[in-house]
């Protein structure tokens, strides 16, 4: 090592100088001093690596006492701010993934606030005074609205998939088309969940076309499970042959082996009836006489992160059994969410309503050109002169693996700065209190209105009047970072 780098690693801040300037201060009453000291460390320990990875000690910049107490102090700041916070989407993705997909009802909410400020009957029999299985809070609502004879409900749907291959095909063989191995968000793939459940894959098909033959040519006293997997995230256009559920629970009838659907994206609206492309509904699967359905709860349901299997009691009892099922299970918190938002389907047109996800994708368009012109109006006193504002047609995504070819019409509030770029724009609605998540297109930072409710106006209003009172400069705005 450089003698002129050793000497600098010498003149690092000690920690108990800091920790002791730290004191002096009186900053973090009540922070216990093991936190404080370990983060001391890690503040010295970082100004130690960038002085033994330069590459010139002249130009290593030593942080002083004071200088690293308050490095220090930011760091400890930030501890107590939380990480996962509100953001008003933008995006003109609805069922964003990395924004938490689905916002749930208000009544959802109300549920899950009423559920967690005390105890509940999460496994207890109100009526029969004993314990009880907290899948009985949605299972009558969930059979009721799809046709199924029983209900579980994991905590998302590659855990529902999961639990049924290892219960009925662990040590056997799971029989799926090539062209529906799909890959999901967060690169986890279809084959890999089958492989973790014990199941082994037996591949049929080819990519684009799989016949019925297919299946049955495959099928043999290894055989555990058929399994059905809908393509939700993307489609095979052109020269295509797909086996329909009804004939595979036809040929699983004739043998004796079980027909698993995993629908993805479980849906219980018929959204053509709103433009939308066709999307198969839990109840359309279940009348095919399927054994098991599986799908999302925060999806086109429009619920909480859950995985939800229906189907067939007795199949589902064997389900409800297998020890993996504890691992899985959803917690209370999510019960109650996905009571309520199941309740809201009782009234079709008042889930249409009251249900964020529904609303955004089946709202007619000139309500949305409406509400962006109102956010047009509510911004433009806030962005500053030189800068143009003006409304654009637009598309819309679904998102979130569902309607992968379907694009909305929609309402955009296109903003063009003049004292920044587009992408600092962004950059710095991003790193608002309330972070705004945009979209650049054509230097300009577009906001989609058909993502964004009339409530979240205010937070896009003072956060754009925040960063354009500091256009000069060039800071993030005002920012908890």
């Amino acid at each position: 090592m450089d003698e002129k780098i050793k000497d600098l690693l010498k003149e690092l801040p000690k920690i108990d100088e800091v920790m002791l300037l730290l004191e002096k201060r009186g900053s973090f009453p009540g922070v216990p001093r093991d936190i404080v000291k370990e983060a001391c460390r890690s503040v010295v320990n970082d100004s130690r690596q960038k002085i033994i990875s330069a590459r010139n000690a002249g130009a290593v910049q030593m942080p002083t006492t004071e200088e690293a107490a308050n490095t220090v102090g930011r760091f400890l700041d930030g501890l107590a701010l939380p990480r996962l916070r509100r953001v008003v989407n933008g995006s003109g993705i609805v069922l964003h993934t990395n924004l938490g997909r689905a916002p749930l009802c208000r009544d959802a909410l109300m549920r899950i606030a009423e559920v967690a400020r005390g105890y509940s009957n999460l496994e207890f029999d109100l009526e029969k005074g004993e314990r009880g299985l907290r899948y009985d809070h949605v299972r009558g609502l969930l059979c009721s609205l799809s046709g199924a004879e029983d209900a579980i409900v994991v905590n998302n749907n590659a855990a529902a998939v999961l639990l049924v291959l290892n219960t009925l095909a662990a040590g056997k063989e799971a029989v799926v088309s090539r062209g529906e191995l799909v890959e999901v968000g967060g690169e986890f793939r279809i084959p890999e969940v089958m492989e973790k459940s014990g199941a082994c894959l037996r591949e049929v098909g080819s990519t684009n076309r799989t016949r019925l033959s297919d299946y049955e040519n495959a099928l043999n006293a290894g055989t555990g499970v058929i399994l059905k997997v809908h393509t939700s995230n993307f489609r095979i256009m052109g020269f295509t042959e797909e086996t329909g559920l009804d004939a595979l629970v036809a040929l699983g009838k004739k043998h004796g082996v079980p027909v698993v659907d995993d629908l993805g994206s479980g849906c219980f609206i018929e959204l053509d009836r709103y433009g939308l492309e066709r999307e198969p509904t839990v109840r359309d699967a279940l009348a095919t006489g399927v054994d098991v359905v599986t799908f999302s709860g925060d999806k086109l349901l429009g619920g909480p992160q859950a995985g939800i299997i229906l189907g067939k009691s007795a199949v589902l009892q064997k389900i409800k059994k297998n020890p993996l099922n504890r691992a899985l299970r959803i917690d209370k918190l999510t019960l109650a969410a996905l009571e309520a938002t199941m309740i809201e389907y009782l009234q079709p047109e008042q889930a249409v309503n009251n249900l964020r996800v529904l609303r955004a994708l089946t709202e007619p368009l000139p309500p949305v050109k409406k509400r962006a012109g109102k956010l047009l109006a509510a911004v433009k006193k806030v962005v500053g002169t030189g800068s143009t504002l003006s409304l654009k047609p637009g598309a819309t995504l679904a998102g979130g693996g569902s309607l992968p070819t379907c694009e909305i019409p929609t309402a955009l509030v296109c903003i063009r700065p003049a004292h920044m770029t587009a992408s600092a724009l962004e950059a710095r609605l991003r790193a608002l209190d309330v972070p705004v998540i945009a979209r650049i297109a054509d230097d300009e930072v577009l906001l989609d209105a058909r993502t964004i409710d009339e409530e979240e106006f205010a937070f896009i209003r003072e956060g754009l009047k925040t960063i354009f009172a500091d256009k000069g400069t060039h800071g993030a705005g005002k920012s908890r970072r």
